[in-house]
């Protein structure tokens, strides 16, 4: 058997809390499309590569002893930018023994709240959602051609270190807008590492709803990140009245509650179950604003907060 050795396809926020937590040692290979971006995953522990659309002879040495296939690049109007022009190197690959797509439970669409599970039908509203269906369904056939394991993993909003409610109420941006009933469903970065970790270790296929186990309204979420920092909540905004870009207000016309029954029942266990287990942790270690920790500043102003 080969050395593991696992190469990611857009080495962003997700990609790099996967390749800091690495439990196997394994060698981590990833692509940015900006030069500026290849200091930040070596420093995650990635050796870098530039990837942008096209198949650059270092990529196509690298997959050659790649064991392990990770895609986090969102999908385009022409399709898949890496099946695109990867598609002939990737089905050579004669040590790949699995891949993994990181999707979105976009690709479910609205279900008025209801709770829906990997066996729902997927109804996309958006655009970028109808693309992501293409894409799983253009990875999950290449699977079945080349007899490889296919992990579709659905993420939901993905929050973490440097990109929670904590850091947005420090820096003035946090909002909580009301729209009755609406919840949404969220998942802390090193969850998605875990179970991409513990998917690699069985190479496993499937479709998977990486979400965490409580739906909730997103107001909920900043007034109980306040109540750590020892702050005021910002007042409710009616979310009719708010002023809002057309892609934020497209994410508040769908709701859904998703189910992670599928990713438990392969034997993961989620680190933070909820919210409120998050940020009480990314509070009390101090590494909820770029992941270094400090000590919490809990009933000290926030400058522009009182």
């Amino acid at each position: 058997m080969s050395e593991k050795q696992v190469f990611i396809f857009g080495a962003g926020y997700s990609g790099k809390a996967f390749a800091r937590a690495n439990p196997d040692g394994a060698k981590i290979i990833g692509t940015t499309r900006s030069a500026e971006k290849l200091e930040a995953l070596r420093q995650a522990g990635i050796a870098p590569l530039l990837f942008d659309g096209k198949l650059t002879s270092d990529i196509g040495e690298v997959l050659e002893k790649t064991t392990h296939l990770v895609i986090s690049v969102a999908p385009e109007d022409a399709g898949d930018p890496v099946l695109n022009a990867a598609r002939e190197a990737i089905a050579g690959m004669p040590d790949l023994e699995w891949i993994g797509y990181l999707s979105t439970v976009g690709v479910y669409g609205d279900y008025g709240g209801a709770w829906v599970d990997e066996t729902a039908v997927c109804r996309p509203v958006s655009k970028r959602s109808v693309m992501r269906v293409e894409a799983e369904q253009a990875w999950q056939k290449l699977g079945r051609e080349i007899d490889r394991p296919v992990a579709i993993l659905r993420l939901s909003g993905i929050y973490g270190p440097g990109r929670n409610a904590l850091v947005n109420l420090e820096n003035g941006t946090a909002r909580r807008l009301v729209k009755p009933d609406q919840v949404f469903n969220r998942v802390h970065c090193n969850d998605i590492s875990g179970a991409l970790w513990h998917l690699i270790a069985g190479n496993r296929g499937g479709i998977f709803n990486v979400t965490d186990d409580e739906p909730g309204p997103p107001q909920d979420v900043v007034a109980y990140a306040a109540s750590l920092m020892g702050i005021e909540a910002p007042p409710e905004i009616p979310f009719e009245t708010a002023q809002l870009s057309p892609m934020a207000r497209s994410f508040y016309g769908e709701n859904k509650r998703v189910a992670n029954a599928a990713i438990k029942a392969a034997g993961y266990r989620f680190r933070f179950p909820d919210y409120r287990a998050a940020l009480d942790h990314m509070w009390a270690s101090g590494d909820w604003r770029d992941g270094a920790p400090r000590s919490p500043m809990k009933g000290q102003a926030i400058p522009g907060k009182v």
